[in-house]
């Protein structure tokens, strides 16, 4: 009763224009402070995956991949000492959109288009290489799914090199008054995402000094519907069971047998967990945890632990800067605005936010209202 009570209010506040997450001063702080660290880390997550997209093709065996074309012993001891940006979160996440899927990407990757596309490409880099010929003459599938693989990894990397400075744009005005809201920030990343939204998604790559497309302009392919949703749909709300946590013995029942049915992502997962080994997420708020703005890591100073628990805490920021992103998505992909007072238009909202709301019943939702 009292979830659905909780819910309801939830759903009320949609519609008079407000969001997921409630509109207090100390929500709006935490808010545009993660993002400002969650923006400097998207810069280094999106070059790096932009780098293996083009640099790191069809390279099997990628030990350098981290490096973004530049290795040197400084580099190399940082590595080894754990001192860099951990860019296997980025992978994580490509992973999940891969495995989970695009619609409109996967459409396109389907086609006979794309598969000559694809063949042109392999059969360029392979020139010359006996083993990946032999490879790819033993096993045609394998290498074509590598270049799907590059393919998400590019497309990832497009979609945070538009996120990363729309973060860092939200701390700006903030910094200079524009922000006094949490409907402030939903509103300037709702435009972002609008903005952005028919934007071009197209790859391709240079092999021996002439270009290979892979997702030419004329494929069809936008930021919005091959980038933005299905990262939503596959990050915030799917996701991957973390290893170590749940057992994925078949016999055990712990993971849905339809991966549609995944409730592993960012809106859903337990901030306990973070710190602990094997829980990807740990990886980026390490990252995060080095850019803290200094008014966050002062709020963090102030609470009983200090900063001893400090990843749990960023955990907890984070997930309510995400409900104010999908927010923004809710709103952006509305059938009519969600404070319209038409009955007709306003009905139809219910019926959309009914659907939003029920996916969102087992997330952290109600544990952000408090």
């Amino acid at each position: 009763m009292r979830t659905a009570v909780a819910v309801a209010t939830v759903k009320e506040r949609l519609l008079q224009g407000g969001a997921l997450l409630p509109d207090t001063p100390e929500n709006v702080v935490e808010v545009v402070a993660i993002l400002q660290s969650y923006g400097v880390v998207l810069g280094y997550y999106w070059e790096n995956l932009i780098y293996m997209s083009q640099g790191q093709f069809l390279v099997l065996f990628p030990f350098f991949k981290y490096f973004n074309g530049e290795v040197t012993w400084g580099k190399l001891l940082r590595h080894w000492n754990h001192d860099r940006i951990n860019y296997e979160f980025s992978e994580y996440c490509m992973r999940a959109m891969l495995w989970h899927g695009s619609p409109p990407l996967d459409r396109y990757v389907g086609s006979p288009e794309f598969t000559q596309l694809a063949e042109r490409a392999i059969q360029a880099k392979i020139r010359g290489n006996l083993f990946l010929q032999f490879l790819h003459g033993c096993f045609p599938e394998f290498l074509p799914e590598q270049v799907k693989m590059m393919v998400y990894t590019s497309v990832l990397g497009q979609f945070w090199r538009v996120m990363s400075p729309l973060f860092l744009d939200l701390w700006e005005r903030y910094q200079r008054g524009e922000i006094h809201t949490i409907k402030d920030v939903v509103d300037h990343i709702r435009m972002g995402l609008i903005q952005a939204a028919s934007q071009p998604i197209t790859y391709g790559v240079k092999i021996r000094g002439e270009f290979y497309p892979l997702l030419p302009e004329t494929a069809g392919l936008d930021f919005l519907t091959a980038a933005a949703v299905p990262y939503v749909e596959a990050v915030f709300f799917r996701s991957f069971p973390f290893m170590g946590t749940v057992s994925y013995n078949a016999q055990a029942y712990q993971i849905p047998a339809d991966q549609a049915d995944f409730t592993y992502g960012a809106l859903y997962a337990d901030p306990l967990p973070i710190g602990g080994a094997g829980i990807p997420p740990t990886l980026l708020m390490q990252d995060m945890r080095h850019y803290l703005p200094a008014e966050l890591r002062q709020r963090y100073r102030q609470t009983p632990r200090g900063l001893g628990d400090v990843r749990v805490k960023i955990c907890e920021s984070f997930q309510k800067s995400m409900f104010c992103v999908t927010t923004a998505a809710i709103q952006a992909l509305a059938p009519y605005p969600l404070t319209s007072t038409d009955p007709q238009e306003r009905r139809a909202n219910e019926r959309y936010l009914d659907e939003w709301l029920q996916r969102l019943r087992d997330s952290r939702l109600l544990a952000v209202q408090g």
